[in-house]
């Protein structure tokens, strides 16, 4: 079965990444239709652990996290690295690599396709690796160890680097540490391939909020963070030219009044930069806010449940029409419609069973 085209004849697939407790397949793909918001699976590929995924810019490669414990005999996590075939969109396993830490949770890739970052959740490191010309990673350029803990005994007793995110000009890094209650800054632009200490070196938030992920307004001068431990959404300001972020505002996730065990998970930006969207596990989920275009501040706008326990990531279609949200603990992909003036969501009636999804990534061409 071939991938859906639209009128332009381009192939909308989306791949999704799981953990592989009771299946061998890691990464589903699926072609996915911008006019319905439906998905039909294609097929899969074995991979253990595949609990985050990033696509090269030139759409024929894809990168993924392998959270297991132990790679090549060391206590390490390891990293993947696949060719996407050109007609069906499958996976070819070109390497692995170690992620030099353990529990990697986060891949991305720079703009330009050369240099892919990660974050190591339990040792809190994070590693740069160079792009081969065949695709394949080459050994770790660069590896930093955080340092530090936090406020809550249990869950911050040392670092734990969640994600790493670069700003729209791939001169800086940024990496959420929820066990340091701070934004790590790295100049990446200096040095290729290096991950140096800038200056500034980091932002901090509230003790106890444990930052987890973030996501840059399309222009740039804005960054949302989702903190996992104190159910919050921080705004921040961007300083393009020194990389430093000021905090604006902090807002709840949860709705008022709401008490129960909650942690969140991702957050992501519309690409109309119109709205923010955040994941709530426990609540199940995901929280609306409208962006005030000339200051990056949030309005509240809803809370919409996501059909499924324990959602982990989401993502938006490339058009900004639907969302597909990942229900890690009901084996459930759920798709929402997007409504363009509002920022709403409401649920398409389709749902798609996997086992334990944790990220959902688009590719066109």
């Amino acid at each position: 079965m071939m991938p859906t085209e639209t009128a332009e004849s381009t192939t909308v697939l989306a791949y999704v990444g799981s953990y592989t407790r009771r299946t061998i397949d890691g990464i589903h793909i699926y072609s996915f239709d911008p006019a319905t918001g439906a998905l039909d699976l294609l097929g899969g590929v074995a991979t253990d652990n595949a609990s985050f995924l990033a696509i090269h810019p030139n759409n024929q490669f894809l990168y993924a996290v392998n959270e297991i414990g132990q790679f090549e005999g060391e206590p390490t996590g390891s990293v993947s690295a696949f060719r996407i075939d050109a007609e069906t969109g499958m996976l070819v396993l070109l390497n692995q690599q170690p992620s030099h830490g353990a529990s990697p949770a986060h891949i991305t890739i720079a703009s330009d396709g050369a240099y892919v970052y990660l974050a190591n959740y339990t040792s809190g490191t994070a590693a740069v690796y160079p792009v081969q010309g065949d695709g394949s990673l080459g050994a770790a350029s660069d590896v930093v160890q955080h340092e530090g803990s936090g406020p809550d005994p249990r869950r911050q007793q040392g670092p734990h680097a969640h994600s790493i995110n670069l700003d729209p000009s791939n001169r800086f890094a940024y990496v959420a540490d929820l066990g340091l209650d701070k934004v790590m800054i790295y100049n990446v632009h200096e040095q290729p391939g290096k991950l140096l200490p800038n200056d500034p070196p980091y932002v901090e938030v509230a003790g106890g909020q444990g930052p987890r992920h973030l996501d840059f307004h399309p222009s740039g001068r804005f960054v949302y963070l989702i903190n996992e431990m104190g159910n919050t959404i921080s705004v921040f300001s961007h300083d393009a030219e020194t990389g430093g972020l000021e905090l604006l505002e902090t807002l709840p996730t949860l709705p008022e009044g709401y008490t129960d065990q909650n942690t969140t998970a991702d957050i992501h930006v519309h690409p109309t930069g119109d709205f923010v969207y955040g994941s709530n596990r426990g609540h199940n989920s995901i929280v609306v806010y409208a962006v005030d275009r000339d200051n990056g501040t949030l309005t509240y706008v809803e809370h919409t449940p996501t059909q499924g326990q324990t959602p982990r990531n989401f993502s938006i279609d490339p058009t900004g029409s639907y969302m597909i949200v990942a229900n890690q603990d009901t084996d459930n992909l759920v798709v929402f419609r997007i409504d363009p003036e509002r920022g709403t969501l409401t649920p398409t009636g389709d749902q798609w069973s996997v086992s334990m999804p944790v990220c959902v990534k688009f590719l066109v061409r």
